[in-house]
């Protein structure tokens, strides 16, 4: 059990460090979409749902799960773009 649990945890890091350059790319969206409305984009997240359930489905992965935790990480990625959209216009967040 240790090496399962030692194997989690260094999955769990470079999901992580992953994250951070996703969010990276949140921040730069941020700065390039024009309004505030823009930030949320459901033909997109349509988009990287068909995405992520195609390579969920091939990689023998429960597609509902998978869809589940990425519906979790667009909506915290959108809430983090909307902050960084309304700091780099001086606007107050939320």
């Amino acid at each position: 059990m240790t090496e399962v649990r030692a194997g989690v945890d260094a999955i769990d890091q470079a999901l992580v460090r992953l994250l951070a350059r996703r969010f990276g790319y949140m921040d730069a969206a941020a700065r390039i979409k024009p309004t505030r409305a823009a930030v949320r984009d459901q033909d997109r997240k349509d988009d990287v749902h068909a995405k992520v359930a195609a390579t969920a489905a091939t990689l023998g992965l429960p597609v509902d799960r998978i869809r589940a935790v990425w519906e979790e990480l667009m909506e915290q990625s959108i809430a983090h773009e909307t902050e960084r959209w309304d700091e780099a216009r001086g606007q107050p967040t939320d």
